[in-house]
């Protein structure tokens, strides 16, 4: 089969297209005839080598895909050969024509999305709603603020909240961006280019701030976000590029909680609730993932780049 392998850490260049052995399952074991990859911003860390923790060299990177199930191993009963499968982690990696999985790492994908969309559900959805219903504990009637809205985590974040009766606001960097953000439920957006925005939130709140922040660049926003926090608020840190000043006064007048979330420290219950919500969402039409970019595998570190770019809009997918 062909994949993408990492023999060295470093830039996109170190993503070489190569030749690999097709993987087999054993016991409890299910291997995935990948249609499609989903690509985030994590791996371009991992790959650099920035990243806490780093797989043994040479490595296939990638946890989300979306295909059908082409072999089982002795044990397997939730899935079988030819069910149509997303990925939440793998055993070898996603960046590949096959990606070998354990049982508990695939889940259906409803006949009504398509596995583009299905690649695209891991990492963004699931980041999401434990986000927002782990971690914020937010509750319909509440005001959330998502930073980033129109990339694959703020798409998510904006179709779940909605969902879940919040009132939300997304903010973007550009025009084609923020009609997207409304498109996707939002009930207002703003521009997270103009300087000030912030000031914004308030007027939107109802002068009560927002109860919850999906932060997806802690070192350039948390300072200025426990600013806009209701009283009692959570602040849920996704996403950091670096180091971050604040003043404690903030949090403290508000009685304000600052929250950090990684998906990979996800308990196994808290993960199974979180796909058993994700799966009903894909399958009532709730959750619609949106593709930015479909780009051929080969080119892997094309995608690599424009993960990092700003103005997101939608998801990258690689396509084998």
């Amino acid at each position: 089969m062909k994949a993408i392998r990492v023999s060295q850490t470093g830039g996109p260049e170190v993503l070489q297209h190569c030749d690999s052995p097709d993987p087999h399952p054993r016991d409890g074991q299910v291997l995935v005839r990948v249609h499609a990859i989903g690509v985030n911003p994590v791996e371009t860390y991992i790959r650099s080598g920035k990243y806490g923790i780093l797989p043994n060299l040479p490595y296939t990177p990638g946890s989300d895909a979306a295909g059908i199930v082409q072999a089982v191993g002795k044990g397997v009963t939730r899935v079988s050969v030819g069910s149509r499968v997303y990925t939440a982690g793998t055993l070898t990696g996603a960046y590949a024509q096959f990606a070998l999985c354990t049982e508990k790492q695939v889940h259906p994908l409803p006949e009504n999305v398509p596995f583009e969309e299905g690649a695209a559900v891991n990492i963004p959805y699931a980041t999401a709603y434990r986000a927002l219903f782990q971690r914020a504990r937010a509750a319909a009637g509440e005001f959330v603020l998502i930073h980033g809205a129109s990339g694959g985590v703020g798409v998510a974040a904006t179709q779940i909240a909605r969902a879940g009766g919040l009132c939300v606001i997304g903010t973007a960097g550009s025009e084609r961006g923020r009609k997207m953000v409304l498109e996707q439920g939002a009930h207002h957006v703003v521009d997270h280019q103009v300087p000030g925005y912030l000031n914004k939130i308030m007027a939107l709140t109802e002068n009560r701030g927002a109860d919850v922040i999906l932060e997806m660049l802690a070192n350039a926003n948390l300072g200025r976000d426990l600013t806009v926090l209701a009283r009692g608020g959570r602040v849920v840190i996704i996403g950091s590029r670096g180091t971050v000043e604040i003043n404690p006064r903030d949090a403290m007048s508000r009685e304000a909680a600052i929250l950090g979330m990684v998906l990979f420290n996800t308990p196994e219950n808290d993960l199974a609730s979180v796909h058993a919500a994700l799966v009903a969402g894909l399958e009532n039409g709730t959750l619609r993932p949106v593709i930015g970019q479909r780009i051929p595998l080969a080119e892997a570190s094309r995608a690599h780049q424009a993960v990092m770019e700003p103005g997101a809009y939608g998801k990258i997918v690689l396509l084998p």
